[in-house]
């Protein structure tokens, strides 16, 4: 790891944040020790990150599943292992949860033309960035408005979170 993560109870004026972090997660993992670093940055991290996850307007199970291919594409292991329990725990099978990691797991027959659309957006969105018009057409003809957006958002900050946890070497 390249930053010494803040070990929760050492620094008292870190006491109400590490409180926020354990009430919204349950515990304060490794990530959020190491955020605990910049607690600007810590808290804004855990507002944005609750709301993608616990106020999104997409399945739990597809939100999971595009947490989970997006650590795949950027191989982040830690994120991966981190959100297996919550694909699990939202319905997916294991077998589905593996399929993260195949080349493409949007031309797979058990996902629906929804999610597979989903999937190939998740997989433009972080290997291209630039995100083609047919791509994008493909997934606006199953989700609009704020299902679009929180799944555009949902992409975009795990691309955040498991780049943040490549280059600090967070969980190697």
């Amino acid at each position: 790891m390249r930053i010494e993560p803040v070990v929760p109870g050492t620094r008292p004026e870190l006491a109400q944040l590490e409180s926020q972090i354990q009430a919204a997660r349950g515990r304060i993992s490794l990530l959020y020790q190491v955020l605990l670093n910049s607690p600007p940055v810590a808290s804004g991290w855990e507002q944005m990150m609750s709301a993608i996850r616990n106020h999104n307007s997409l399945s739990p199970k597809l939100r999971e599943l595009l947490i989970l291919r997006v650590a795949v594409l950027n191989h982040a292991r830690y994120e991966f292992d981190a959100h297996v329990p919550h694909a699990a725990a939202a319905g997916a099978a294991p077998e589905i949860i593996e399929a993260m990691r195949a080349p493409d797991p949007a031309a797979d027959p058990r996902f629906s033309p929804a999610e597979a659309a989903a999937l190939a957006y998740a997989d433009t969105m972080t290997r291209d960035i630039e995100v083609p018009d047919d791509i994008f057409e493909r997934v606006a003809a199953h989700y609009q408005g704020q299902q679009l957006l929180d799944l555009t958002a949902t992409i975009a900050s795990y691309n955040m979170v498991s780049r943040f946890l490549n280059a600090l070497r967070i969980g190697h």
